[in-house]
């Protein structure tokens, strides 16, 4: 490795900052209700979505002041703000009324042949076969809609706090977890499975049953835990319905999600894609429910703000990652997950000649287990975060309390990644 460079340990320390920020955020939004000159500010420091992104423009002004603008632009165009744009996209397209309900008609058929009374069942489902479809429509799109059904469904009917953190948490896991039935959903798997020749025969054998499997007990133990609250929900929610869309909308709806999904590595077509979308739905928008265009954009933010300050990780990351066995690799991976996200971590692993299989597996397994920890561990993760964060009190989530709660379902998912 050569000689690291100043800005490189700047952007160690800004990047150590921001994950420090992100554990800060509820400081941020108490300090607005007592400095009434500042509220705004203190607020929109309070938003975890926003702090990537503020301290990543505080290293390209680093870069500015000493290297001149254009060595921060030139920094910028090396960077790849492709995942950034596909979690937007993706976002904006899963959270309609239509994708919605396609979700809800194929839970509410599986949902009457589960024998389990109707918010339960409806409980497990969500936690399951949402997250699993991840490996199909992509991880993004599983944790949107899933967060949303859960905020409509469960969070805002006054569930009690410690449900929504396990429930957020198990989410959490079982998206990060769930994505890697097939090679190309989620985004850790994405940077390895080209280069190591991993295909679907390999992932399924490999990692998808005993992801499957794990997703399914976390799902089966906080419908246990929780039952009583779920079974005193059955009446309140009766009544929840999407409005019903015209086939022909949802056909349109669920070929250009389908359409973004097969050309999520080609900025330029599934932008153009979403922009026709965009006008689509404002041609039929009664069919519509309103766009979370601002979701979209705070989540795509947050990630864009983590791509250029992961860019500067590589020279303490990749040294780490090196140095172990394929034993100790995988409970690598998984505690440096929670402080980076884990498709870089994995990219970082490929760059690492002569990798055992073994230690190819221990990475990406021990990656996508701990891709529930944090906001910052797995790119869909802000997604959830934006979606649900108005449902707890005081309007926001407590980073630590997440990584608490996150802990058994992480256990679980290594228990079957490491076991099995």
């Amino acid at each position: 490795m050569g000689q690291v460079s100043w800005i490189e340990y700047i952007g160690a320390v800004l990047f150590f900052l921001a994950l420090v920020h992100t554990f800060s955020t509820k400081y941020f939004v108490k300090l607005a209700t007592k400095d009434s000159h500042h509220t705004g500010l203190w607020l929109m420091l309070g938003e975890v979505e926003v702090v990537f992104g503020f301290w990543a423009f505080i290293l390209l002004a680093f870069m500015a002041a000493i290297g001149g603008y254009e060595s921060a632009v030139e920094y910028l165009d090396t960077r790849n703000f492709t995942e950034p744009l596909f979690v937007f996209v993706i976002l904006v397209i899963a959270g309609t009324r239509p994708i919605l309900q396609a979700v809800q008609l194929l839970i509410d058929k599986m949902d009457k042949i589960i024998p389990l009374p109707g918010m339960v069942s409806y409980y497990f489902l969500t936690l399951s076969i949402v997250p699993l479809l991840g490996s199909f429509i992509t991880e993004p799109a599983a944790m949107t809609l899933a967060a949303i059904i859960l905020r409509d469904r469960f969070f805002s009917k006054g569930i009690p706090e410690a449900m929504k953190y396990l429930t957020i948490a198990i989410l959490l896991v079982n998206v990060s977890i769930g994505g890697v039935l097939t090679s190309y959903a989620a985004p850790p798997v994405l940077m390895v499975a080209s280069k190591w020749g991993w295909g679907l025969d390999f992932m399924l054998s490999m990692f998808g049953w005993k992801a499957a499997l794990a997703v399914f007990i976390n799902a089966l133990a906080a419908t246990w835990l929780f039952r009583k609250v779920l079974l005193s929900m059955d009446d309140l929610n009766d009544a929840y319905e999407i409005g019903r869309v015209p086939p022909l909308v949802l056909l349109v709806h669920l070929s250009t999600l389908i359409l973004v999904v097969i050309f999520s590595h080609h900025p330029v077509v599934f932008m153009g894609l979403f922009l026709f979308f965009l006008g689509y739905t404002e041609a039929y928008h009664r069919y519509q429910s309103p766009l979370m265009l601002r979701e979209g954009l705070l989540v795509a933010f947050f990630l864009a703000g983590l791509v250029v300050l992961g860019g500067m990780q590589k020279w303490w990351l990749e040294p780490i990652l090196a140095g172990m066995n394929s034993a100790t690799l995988f409970f690598g991976a998984t505690g440096l997950t929670a402080i980076t996200d884990n498709a870089a971590l994995t990219y970082l692993g490929s760059l690492v000649e002569h990798l055992s299989d073994a230690s190819k597996y221990a990475l990406v397994a021990g990656a996508v287990t701990g891709g529930g920890l944090t906001v910052i561990a797995n790119a869909p993760n802000p997604v959830s975060f934006s979606l649900l964060k108005n449902t707890f009190e005081h309007g926001s989530i407590n980073p630590l309390m997440l990584f608490l709660y996150a802990l058994p379902p992480t256990i679980i998912a290594g228990c079957c990644f490491m076991f099995l």
